[in-house]
């Protein structure tokens, strides 16, 4: 009997160590399993000096805007406009490529612009795999950065609500006017319609600008008239935005919008020779009767459709934010209104961002 306990409390204590072991490795595990949110680190903030972390405690009014290496100049004359016409605390996100890093803090820190609050995020494009498909009608319209717009909750920053702005746009106005609009409860945007403001009716005519959804969607496919939205509904324009972050999240926007990024890689129900490219759809179906209408002045758009037609200077001078959406891009020529964006336009202290003018030769 002495013999048999013995041997029951060797067995005992054999168990007891096997347990031990196990939740060990259970523990282990847990503590080196990727978190959902390890897909995204990529999407986070390149290498800064000092670290940089703000939030709603700072009373910032925080900015994101995406800085492409061949359309630096836009960006920074974006980022100067905002800088100039307002005394508020602006903290802009710079969203950009690892191999553009260098070159966007050279830009900001070798320039007038060296005062100002920043962060530069990196932006992974493999996000956009089995999202996003080629089409060579308009393939700047297929840059990844132009999906950043998706993903801004997955990005390193916290606030309740951001400004998102296209690096084409240069704002007259005071930000803070554009950041402290209501949004109607339950709106996780605000956008400006392209039906809105008479002044820019003649101008969209003039150059066959689509301001409905049946110039960005294909409703001869079924997925898109199964959505039941009315061909002639006015469309919107994603390329400046407020958004409110916890709204976004709540309503899972991004994984909506990649519902439809993938959808469109399987059925092709938009593509970039429709108007808008395959950035603007996803965004025409997600919020459809669901965003809050931003005030017409603070989205002035189509300066860049056309190479001849023209706003009058009185209505230019009224403008809040103007926007040459369309492929004449105010660094380029010919462009309409290159006065007003050159105001703001910041030298690359690299010359590696030049004008494209007339008597230049570049």
């Amino acid at each position: 009997m002495a013999l048999l306990r013995k041997i029951n409390h060797v067995l005992l204590l054999l168990l007891l160590l096997m347990l031990c072991l196990l939740l060990h490795n259970t523990l282990l595990r847990a503590s080196t399993r990727p978190k959902l949110s390890d897909h995204w680190k990529n999407l986070g903030s390149a290498p800064q000096a000092p670290a940089v972390r703000v939030s709603e405690v700072d009373n910032v009014i925080p900015v994101i805007i995406c800085a492409s290496e061949e359309r630096m100049g836009g960006t920074m004359a974006t980022i100067n406009s905002i800088h100039s016409n307002t005394d508020a605390n602006v903290f802009f996100y710079i969203v950009t490529f690892r191999d553009a890093v260098k070159l966007t803090r050279q830009y900001i820190e070798k320039t007038k612009l060296r005062g100002i609050r920043y962060k530069i995020l990196e932006f992974n494009p493999m996000v956009l795999r089995g999202k996003v498909k080629p089409d060579s009608s308009r393939p700047e319209l297929l840059h990844p950065l132009n999906f950043v717009r998706f993903y801004i909750p997955l990005l390193d920053i916290n606030h309740k609500r951001v400004i998102y702005l296209d690096d084409d746009v240069i704002v007259q106005g005071d930000i803070k006017e554009l950041y402290n609009m209501k949004l109607k409860p339950g709106h996780a945007a605000a956008f400006a319609t392209d039906c809105d403001l008479p002044s820019t009716h003649e101008m969209v005519r003039s150059i066959g600008m689509q301001t409905t959804y049946m110039g960005f969607l294909d409703y001869r496919k079924q997925e898109v008239r199964d959505l039941g939205i009315n061909p002639r509904d006015c469309s919107f324009n994603p390329g400046v935005f407020v958004a409110d972050l916890s709204e976004w999240k709540k309503q899972k926007i991004t994984k909506q919008l990649e519902r439809w990024m993938e959808e469109n890689f399987r059925q092709n129900i938009y593509s970039s020779a429709m108007a808008g490219g395959v950035a603007t759809p996803p965004m025409l179906i997600v919020f459809h009767d669901k965003y809050t209408t931003l005030d017409p002045l603070w989205h002035v758009r189509h300066l860049g459709w056309s190479p001849d037609a023209r706003y009058s200077e009185s209505f230019l001078q009224e403008a809040r934010l103007l926007h040459w959406n369309g492929p004449f891009k105010p660094w380029n020529y010919p462009a309409v209104h290159l006065d007003l964006w050159e105001r703001w336009f910041i030298p690359d202290p690299s010359e590696r961002f030049s004008l494209v003018r007339p008597d230049s030769e570049s």
